[in-house]
């Protein structure tokens, strides 16, 4: 299930790829068919050594094109273990909530992007994030749990302020905000509620068949609740400097 639409964030084979924050790593994993050359990272160890097998599993399947990479690695978000400029293309997805120097993490992609790349940042939206945290106290007040709900005007200045020039939002999920409230009305640890289940086995169900009309539904039910705010961004080239002000260098 992604959230990066890659018909707004196109992505060109060789193009080098950080998902930071990869998690189970559902847009390496897209990136890597796509002939990317992806770097996974993330904090959690044991997501990294599934991320791996999986890239290995997907090599020996010849599910990557010739000349794509894939490497999974542990790593801090705020203390990059790259050079500058060195992707064309960042991707964070619902991680920044997470993580209380934000502006910090912002500071560190823009500098491991190339001018010219591509950023793409996904957060909870305010509004079904609202509902959650209204609705649930355990839904995020748990260790590495959601410490703030953005709104998109202030990821957006956010995006700004790091010297990145965004170019495009969306929402995406509508259909798994229903879920998420039910999950926190009978508990965000109680899979066993009936309305639960049967809502589950739903998004299961559309996620491995994907009938048009639930993809109608969405999109149409996107701009209303949709789970996700999807912002992407470029880094601007920097001006070139004339003869008299290389020769004042």
């Amino acid at each position: 299930m992604l959230t990066v639409d890659f018909s707004r964030f196109p992505l060109a084979p060789g193009d080098r790829v950080l998902d930071l924050g990869c998690g189970a790593g559902r847009h390496a994993f897209e990136c890597y068919r796509r002939g990317a050359q992806v770097v996974a990272l993330d904090q959690n160890g044991e997501e990294i050594r599934e991320v791996a097998t999986w890239f290995a599993a997907m090599k020996e399947a010849g599910e990557a094109p010739e000349g794509a990479t894939a490497t999974a690695m542990e790593g801090d978000a705020l203390a990059l273990p790259f050079p500058d400029e060195s992707f064309d293309v960042v991707i964070i997805s619902e991680v920044m909530e997470h993580i209380p120097d934000d502006k910090g993490v912002l500071a560190e992609m823009v500098r491991v992007l190339k001018p010219g790349g591509r950023i793409a940042i996904t957060v909870p939206r305010y509004g079904p994030e609202k509902v959650c945290w209204a609705l649930s106290d355990a839904y995020h007040e748990v260790e590495g749990g959601h410490i703030r709900i953005y709104k998109a005007d202030e990821l957006l200045a956010k995006i700004r302020e790091a010297g990145l020039k965004p170019y495009g939002t969306h929402h995406a999920h509508a259909l798994h905000s229903p879920y998420w409230w039910l999950k926190c009305a009978f508990g965000v640890d109680n899979d066993k509620a009936l309305p639960v289940k049967a809502y589950h086995k739903l998004l299961v169900w559309d996620i491995m068949k994907k009938p048009l009309a639930t993809r109608v539904a969405e999109q149409a039910l996107n701009p209303l609740i949709g789970k996700s705010f999807v912002a992407y961004a470029t880094k601007p080239h920097l001006p070139r400097l004339s003869e008299n002000e290389a020769d004042a260098k």
